[in-house]
């Protein structure tokens, strides 16, 4: 049960503190945030509605703690991450209970979040100390008209406070994936959950705790956008902000200032199926990559351009494999469940209504019971259908039919959104070609978009993001460069 056993001290009554200056905490505002259970529609948890002082508060402890973290040795900050690391996997199990009533996640992939983001906090500590105790050393005497009489000391320190807003649907491991480089390279950290995911964070939050970082270094912060949200991303007492999530990105980089920012904001991704494709192996991708977590992923399939001439050999695969699909509680784990809201069972019915009224061909009945949508699949979609080009952040997957690569290619670049897509073929020449033509973050060739390994770059273009993730990608974003040169007296050099 959430709050129990190791996490009684983070529970008040029936509503989640806040983690702010080392201590678990209850909101002056009296007031509280209820999280809503997608799949029974009904009330699950509250946490604490923080108010705008209290924001101040954490950041001020923030910028005070970082500015002792970053004199911690890097062995030593290390150290105190695979502690973390440690504990979070030891509590995997309530923390992934929290994922299935708080966003539908299906009870295996709950716990492998909570086990992947032990892993990825590990693999972070032991990358931070190997490429933060690298600097450069650089002689004046290689640039025109210089004698080598100044030698330049370049290397990476900490930015200050990173605000780190994860999304609902990988509340766990897009928050370790945004906090653990921020600590390795001495930054301190505010964390602003999703509502959906809030009380997990909290918990993964309590293992950081339990691991003895100092206090103020790391602080959670709940509460309702609309109160804190701005004035978190707009806070002076900010030195940079990593977010993944929708169009809130947008408005965030818009107002941030002189910040860094590191973001990713959503995909349509697009699967590109030649005709000399494995037919078989692409059905199993389409699958796996349209319909898991109920295609709640920003690296879902998102719409399948397919070669006239071998798109009715492949839907009938994907029909096939579509029927086999479970749908129903997160606990029993199923493959289709509830969609995190009853707004975004709203819009993926709007979608679907758009492309029924234009001419859609329907594989399947279409179905939904409160939040919970049946998987469906639309052939002969067309460029004229809202779900050609909006991201519908659920189990529905349009099919177009195309005549040519430059086709496929074209509908993939006219996308507001790039961050990433897949071509199926057995030619790697043609692969290499369309990869290449792509304007996208990231291509995978005879495989399903994917987020990871984590210490993949990953990246999206255009509506899909600022900069690029990944362990190593993250540490060096979240870092900046110091040079300190040296002047000699007279030139110097060294002998052989």
């Amino acid at each position: 049960m959430a709050g129990s056993g190791a996490f009684e001290e983070i529970v008040d009554k029936d509503v989640f503190k806040y983690y702010a200056d080392g201590e678990w905490r209850v909101s002056a505002s009296g007031k509280s945030v209820t999280i809503t259970n997608p799949s029974t529609r009904q009330p699950q948890y509250k946490v604490q509605a923080c108010t705008q002082e209290e924001v101040n508060k954490a950041l001020e402890s923030a910028k005070a703690a970082q500015k002792l973290w970053a004199k911690v040795p890097l062995w030593k900050r290390a150290e105190a991450l695979h502690k973390a690391a440690a504990i979070l996997k030891q509590h995997k199990d309530p923390i992934a209970k929290c994922l299935v009533k708080e966003i539908a996640k299906p009870a295996k992939d709950a716990v492998s979040e909570v086990v992947r983001s032990g892993d990825l906090i590990s693999y972070c500590a032991e990358e931070g100390v190997r490429i933060l105790s690298e600097g450069k050393l650089l002689v004046s005497d290689s640039f025109p008209g210089n004698d080598r009489n100044k030698l330049c000391l370049a290397s990476k320190i900490p930015l200050g406070v990173v605000l780190c807003i994860p999304p609902f649907n990988y509340p766990v491991n897009l928050a370790v994936s945004k906090i653990a480089p921020a600590l390795i390279a001495g930054n301190s950290v505010v964390l602003k959950p999703p509502t959906q995911g809030a009380v997990a964070g909290l918990h993964m939050v309590h293992c950081f705790h339990e691991a003895g970082f100092p206090k103020g270094l790391i602080s959670c912060i709940t509460g309702k956008g609309s109160e804190i949200g701005d004035f978190l991303t707009m806070h002076p007492g900010v030195n940079c902000i990593s977010f993944t999530g929708g169009d809130t990105g947008i408005a965030i980089s818009k107002k941030a200032g002189m910040v860094p920012l590191q973001m990713e904001l959503g995909g349509k991704d697009a699967c590109i199926v030649l005709e000399d494709a494995d037919l078989d192996l692409v059905a199993a991708n389409v699958i796996k990559g349209g319909f898991s977590y109920s295609g709640q992923r920003c690296t879902a399939v998102k719409v399948i351009l397919v070669m006239e001439s071998v798109a009715d050999a492949l839907v009938e695969r994907v029909n096939a494999k579509v029927s086999k699909l479970k749908v129903g509680a997160p606990e029993d784990d199923c493959d289709i469940t509830a969609v995190v809201s009853e707004s975004s069972a709203k819009f993926i019915e709007g979608l679907v209504m758009d492309a029924k009224e234009k001419g859609a061909t329907f594989c399947q009945e279409y179905k939904r019971e409160g939040n919970l949508i049946w998987p469906l699949l639309l052939d002969h979609v067309r460029p004229d259908m809202r779900i050609a080009w909006e991201e519908p952040f659920g189990p529905v997957l349009p099919v177009i039919r195309i005549n040519s690569i430059e086709e496929g290619i074209h509908h993939c670049n006219a996308s507001n959104f790039a961050l990433q897509g897949c071509v199926f073929t057995r030619d790697i020449n043609k692969a290499i070609m369309i990869s290449d033509a792509m304007e996208t973050g990231t291509v995978q060739i005879n495989s399903a978009p994917a987020r990871g390994p984590d210490h993949f770059p990953f990246q999206g273009l255009r509506d899909s993001g600022i900069g690029s993730q990944g362990i190593t990608n993250s540490i060096n974003m979240m870092t900046k460069v110091k040079s300190t040169v040296i002047n000699l007296p007279g030139p110097s050099y060294t002998m052989g």
